[in-house]
């Protein structure tokens, strides 16, 4: 049994319900920081299938672009993820015989909560949304390509082995801390912060920059789980962008 269990038990008991969305007011209070050579911002999956339209969408979830974009302009190195699965996916209900959305199936390496299809590589579901604006974004990590293994992390797959070489690109690039946004707060957006947390960086998550599912108290549970590894929480104001 590894240390990330609490994780995948915390996404099959909370992920058992249509998709809702809810933005906690509190914050962690900060003085103002300036992002520097050594910093990268993490844009999350802002994707055509997770805002109002998309086939799994998080309520305001496209309230996150016009926040990612002020943001930008600060940071010299930007990374995005973008959810790429193929038809037939291991986590789609549709792929298995009376499944529905919502409910579970055990793969080999653990319980799956099982997902309406989205993000199928090369459809438009699966674009990001047309109206972000990332001029020094240098790399895109698509997760959830593997048919037989889901992605939430940026970092590492959902069995826990498989990397993305994420780790390994940003240290090369000489990045120390990592600011991380996008959707959905409490799924891809956490385990994203916390993998880099356990990969050695200096994380903060830019609360406003985020929308959550909140599923069954899953945005509380998520915000208890990075803070307990180290995750800073600040809003878009606590950043100099100028």
């Amino acid at each position: 049994m590894t240390t990330t269990l609490p994780r995948r038990q915390f996404l099959l008991h909370t992920a058992t319900a249509a998709l809702a969305a809810g933005a906690t007011p509190w914050a962690l209070a900060a003085a103002s920081i300036k992002p520097d050579d050594k910093s990268a911002l993490i844009v999350v999956d802002v994707q055509n299938c997770f805002v109002p339209g998309g086939t799994l969408p998080v309520k305001g979830g496209d309230e996150v672009v016009p926040v990612i974009n002020r943001l930008a302009p600060a940071f010299a190195n930007i990374v995005v993820t973008q959810d790429w699965h193929t038809p037939g996916h291991a986590s789609f209900a549709s792929s298995y015989a009376g499944k529905k959305p919502f409910e579970t199936t055990v793969l080999k390496y653990g319980n799956q909560v099982l997902w309406p299809d989205h993000c199928v590589q090369g459809t438009e579901d699966a674009a990001l949304h047309k109206d972000l604006k990332l001029p020094t974004a240098q790399l895109i990590i698509r997760k959830g390509f593997n048919k037989g293994v889901d992605s939430y992390s940026a970092f590492e797959e959902a069995d826990r082995k498989t990397v993305t070489g994420l780790a390994g690109y940003l240290k090369a690039r000489g990045i120390k801390t990592v600011y991380v946004t996008g959707l959905a707060t409490d799924f891809c957006v956490a385990w994203t912060a916390m993998d880099a947390r356990k990969a050695g960086f200096n994380v903060y998550v830019i609360e406003d920059a985020t929308r959550a599912i909140d599923l069954n108290g899953s945005l509380e549970a998520a915000w208890k789980q990075m803070t307990a590894k180290g995750v800073k929480r600040i809003q878009s104001s606590d950043l100099t962008t100028a």
